[in-house]
């Protein structure tokens, strides 16, 4: 079993930045990719941003691309999302998941394990 803690959150000014983290604990933490996904009240969970094992691969929802970017620290079992010059519209509370797997995955059930949820809200 996989827990996933999320941090970071929180409320900002539109153009500021966040920092989200997940740590991760339980079984042996190797071969996961990770991603990032976002839901707002009422509506369908949203892929944002994922990435391989390794780090050497990621992809992006194109509403962050160029904003958004997602990293790991395998020795630390935990995975970020820097998020800059947010938009009002990038509110949501924000989940990280993980998978066992070698490639990215944009598909939120193709992820067994989540974490609590972190609500970021923008304001303008």
């Amino acid at each position: 079993q996989v827990q996933l803690v999320e941090s970071g959150g929180g409320l900002v000014q539109a153009g500021g930045s966040l920092r989200l983290s997940c740590a991760a604990s339980g079984r042996t933490f190797s071969n996961y990719r990770m991603g990032w996904f976002r839901q707002v009240s009422g509506k369908e969970r949203e892929f944002v941003a994922a990435i391989t094992w390794s780090g050497g691969i990621t992809y992006y929802a194109d509403s962050v691309k160029g904003r958004f970017t997602i990293s790991r620290d395998n020795a630390k079992i935990t995975f970020y999302l820097q998020m800059k010059s947010l938009k009002a519209e990038d509110t949501a509370v924000y989940y990280c998941a993980a998978d066992t797997g070698w490639t990215l995955s944009l598909i939120p059930r193709e992820y067994d394990y989540w974490g609590q949820g972190t609500q970021v809200t923008v304001f303008s």
